[in-house]
C-alpha cells in the first residue's frame, strides 16, 4: 500500500521513508563499528545500496519484460515504483559478502550495516502491511457521469475494480490515461472507473475528446470526496478493490505498463 506522508506540498510514500531510514541507520552503525575495527565502510555500503537497487529494478523489469517490450525506454523511468526487494536484498548482500575478502576486519562492521538496515525494512514494511487503510470498502458515494446520469461507486461491486483519481491539469495523470485505456481494453474483466477531481463536465469532456481517449466509466468528483474518504490529496491516485469492493493496494502516483500489470494480477489472484 502506497500511504503517504504529507508536509504541505510534499507528498512522500512511507515506503520511501522506510528505504531513507533504513539507509542512514545503516550508515551510522557501519561507521561506528568501522572505527572499532579501524576500517572504513561507508564507500563499500554505498556501492552496495546502488548494486540493491540496481538489481531491484533490472529483476522487476525481467518478471514483466512483456510490458516493457512494448515501451523500452519505460525500463529507465524508475518513477513507476518497479522494484523487486526480495531480489535487490539478495543481490546487496551477496555483492557485500564479496567485499571483504582481502579485509576481514571488515566483515564484522559491514554485516552489522546491513543487518541493521534489513531489519529496519523488514519490520516497518510489516508494520505499512497492517495499517487499517487495506480492507476499506468502495465508498458509499455516487456521482455524475459526463451525460448526467448519478452512478454509485459501489454498484461496481462483483468484479475487481481499479479506481483512478485524476485532473487534466496533473502531467503524472495525462500520462498514465493512454495505459489506463489499454488496460480497460486488455481486461474486461476488471472495472476501470475514472474519477476526476473538481472539475467540470464541459472542461473534461473537451479534454477527452481533443485527445481521443475512449474511456469507460468516467465520473465527475466535484468536491473532492473520493480523496477525502481515503485521507489522500496526492494525484494520480489508483485504488484497486477486489470483487467483494474490498480495498486491496494503493498506487499514488504514475502507473506504467508493468506496475499496472503487477498489480491488476495481484488483485485477481
Amino acid at each position: 500500500m502506497d500511504s503517504v506522508f504529507v508536509i504541505g506540498p510534499f507528498v512522500l510514500p512511507y515506503a520511501l521513508l522506510l528505504v531513507f531510514a533504513a539507509v542512514a541507520f545503516s550508515l551510522f552503525v557501519g561507521r561506528r563499528s568501522g572505527r572499532k575495527e579501524g576500517v572504513e565502510v561507508e564507500s563499500v555500503l554505498w556501492r552496495t545500496l546502488l548494486v540493491g537497487v540496481v538489481v531491484a529494478r533490472l529483476a522487476f523489469v525481467w518478471e514483466f519484460r512483456s510490458a516493457y517490450f512494448m515501451s523500452p525506454l519505460d525500463v529507465l523511468d524508475i518513477r513507476d515504483g518497479g522494484w523487486s526487494a526480495t531480489a535487490g536484498f539478495v543481490g546487496a548482500w551477496l555483492f557485500a559478502l564479496s567485499q571483504h575478502g582481502g579485509l576481514p576486519a571488515l566483515r564484522r562492521p559491514l554485516q552489522f550495516a546491513l543487518l541493521t538496515g534489513s531489519v529496519i525494512w523488514l519490520v516497518g514494511s510489516m508494520i505499512l502491511s497492517t495499517r487499517p487503510d487495506t480492507g476499506q470498502e468502495l465508498p458509499e458515494l455516487s456521482f455524475a457521469s459526463l451525460d448526467g446520469t448519478m452512478v454509485p461507486l459501489a454498484q461496481f461491486k462483483g468484479q475487481p475494480t481499479v479506481v483512478n483519481l485524476w485532473a487534466t491539469w496533473c502531467p503524472p495523470c495525462v500520462r498514465e490515461m493512454p495505459v489506463l485505456l489499454q488496460a480497460q481494453i486488455d481486461y474486461p474483466g476488471v472495472n476501470f472507473v475514472f474519477v476526476n477531481q473538481r472539475e467540470s463536465v464541459d472542461k473534461v469532456d473537451a479534454w477527452l475528446k481533443a485527445r481521443k481517449l475512449p474511456l469507460r466509466n468516467m465520473l465527475l468528483d466535484t468536491n473532492g470526496q473520493t480523496a477525502a474518504a481515503f485521507k489522500q490529496r496526492a494525484l494520480p491516485m489508483t485504488l484497486f478493490f477486489d470483487a467483494k469492493g474490498r480495498l486491496v493496494s494503493t498506487r499514488i502516483g504514475e502507473l506504467s505498463f508493468a506496475t499496472l500489470t503487477e498489480r491488476l494480477d495481484a488483485l485477481r489472484r
